[in-house]
C-alpha cells in the first residue's frame, strides 16, 4: 500500500465526538456538533500538509515505494514528525516552562490571601447606629455575672433610671452618678441627709426625680442591713438563683420578657425589706444587667462569653460564702 493510501484512509478515520448532555438536552447541540465535526476534520489536514506534499512528488515521477527506500521514508517521517510536533506546540500555545524554587516561609505567608474578619454578631437590640458607648456596655458589661457589692448597687441604681432615662444616656452621665453617689460606696451615701440628696443636680437639673432620688437614699440604708444579715448584698442576690446565673437561650429580641416570676419573687422580697422602686420590672432589668440571668441572644457572641465567666466567678463566690457560714 503506498503512502497516500495511508494519508487517505487516516483522514477517512477521524474520531468522532460524542454529543454531551446540556440543560437543553442533545436536540439543541446537534447543529453544534456538526460543526465541531467539520472542525476536527480540517485541524488535521491542516497539521498534517507536510505529509502529503512528499508522497505527492513521489506518486508524480512513477517511483514506487518498497522496501529499498523504507529507511528514507521512515527517516523523512521522523523529521516530518519533529516539525508537525513543533507547530502543534506553537498552535496549542505551550511554553517551556522553568523549574520553581519552593517559596520560603516568609514568601508562603505574604502570598495568602488576607482574611477578612466578619464584623461580631450581637443582640438585635445593638445596630450599627447604636451609641459606641452603649455598644462597648454590651460588648463588656451587660450579662456578664458581677458579685461586687458596690457595683451590684451602681447597676440596681441604673435599672431604677431606666424608667426616666435610656441607657446611652445613663452611660454619657455615668462619671458623673459615681462623682455624686462616691462611687457607689453604700456606706458613703447612707449618711447623706434627705436635702443633700435633693441637691444632686446636672446642669441646673436633678440628677433623678425626687422619688428617685430618696429611694436611692433608701436603698443604701438597707443594702447595709442586708450585709450584716448575709455577710455581702451579692449572697443576698445571687440566692435567688442558687447562686448559678440563669440562662434562657432566647433566638429573637420579641422573646425577652420584661419580667419573671423569679424577678417578682426578688422584687417581693426587697419590698418587704424596705427597698423602694424595686417593683419586678426595674428588678429584671437589674438581674439581666448583673449577669443573675443570661439574655444575651443564642446568636450574640456575647452568649458563651458570659457563660464561660460564670466557671471563672461562681466557685470563688460560693467558697466565700460558706466560709462565712
Amino acid at each position: 500500500m503506498s503512502v497516500a493510501t495511508k494519508l487517505k484512509s487516516s483522514a477517512k478515520s477521524v474520531t468522532e465526538q460524542r454529543a454531551i448532555l446540556g440543560p437543553a438536552g442533545n436536540r439543541d447541540r446537534v447543529l453544534d456538533e456538526s460543526k465541531r465535526k467539520t472542525e476536527a476534520l480540517k485541524k488535521p489536514q491542516r497539521t498534517k500538509i507536510p505529509v502529503s506534499q512528499s508522497p505527492q512528488s513521489v506518486v508524480q515521477n512513477n517511483v514506487s515505494v518498497d522496501s529499498s527506500c523504507s529507511s528514507d521514508s521512515s527517516s523523512s517521517n521522523s523529521s516530518l514528525k519533529a516539525v508537525s510536533s513543533r507547530k502543534t506546540v506553537k498552535r496549542m500555545g505551550v511554553k517551556p516552562v522553568k523549574a520553581k524554587v519552593a517559596p520560603t516561609a516568609d514568601e508562603f505567608v505574604t502570598e495568602i490571601s488576607p482574611v477578612v474578619s466578619e464584623p461580631l454578631k450581637r443582640c438585635d437590640w445593638i445596630t450599627p447606629f447604636s451609641d459606641p458607648l452603649y455598644t462597648s456596655f454590651h460588648d463588656e458589661e451587660w450579662g456578664a455575672p458581677f458579685h461586687d457589692d458596690w457595683k451590684l448597687f451602681e447597676l440596681l441604681v441604673f435599672s431604677q433610671a431606666l424608667a426616666e432615662l435610656s441607657w446611652p444616656t445613663i452611660l454619657k452621665k455615668r462619671d458623673i452618678f459615681r462623682k455624686l453617689f462616691n462611687n457607689f460606696d453604700p456606706s458613703a451615701i447612707a449618711q447623706y441627709t434627705e436635702k443633700k440628696m435633693l441637691s444632686l443636680k446636672i446642669d441646673g437639673s436633678l440628677l433623678l426625680s425626687e422619688p428617685k432620688l430618696r429611694a436611692v437614699l433608701e436603698n443604701a440604708k438597707q443594702m447595709l442591713k442586708v450585709q450584716q444579715e448575709f455577710g455581702s448584698f451579692s449572697g443576698y442576690c445571687w440566692g435567688f438563683v442558687n447562686h448559678k446565673p440563669l440562662r434562657n437561650g432566647f433566638r429573637y429580641a420579641r422573646q425577652v420578657p420584661v419580667k419573671t416570676p423569679k424577678a417578682e419573687v426578688m422584687s417581693k422580697d426587697m419590698m418587704q425589706r424596705g427597698f423602694r422602686c424595686v417593683g419586678p420590672t426595674v428588678v429584671y432589668s437589674f438581674m439581666q444587667v448583673a449577669g443573675i440571668v443570661n439574655d444575651h441572644l443564642v446568636t450574640c457572641f456575647r452568649y458563651q462569653e458570659c457563660n464561660a465567666n460564670v466557671k471563672k466567678d461562681i466557685k470563688p463566690n460560693i467558697e466565700e460564702i460558706e466560709s462565712l457560714k
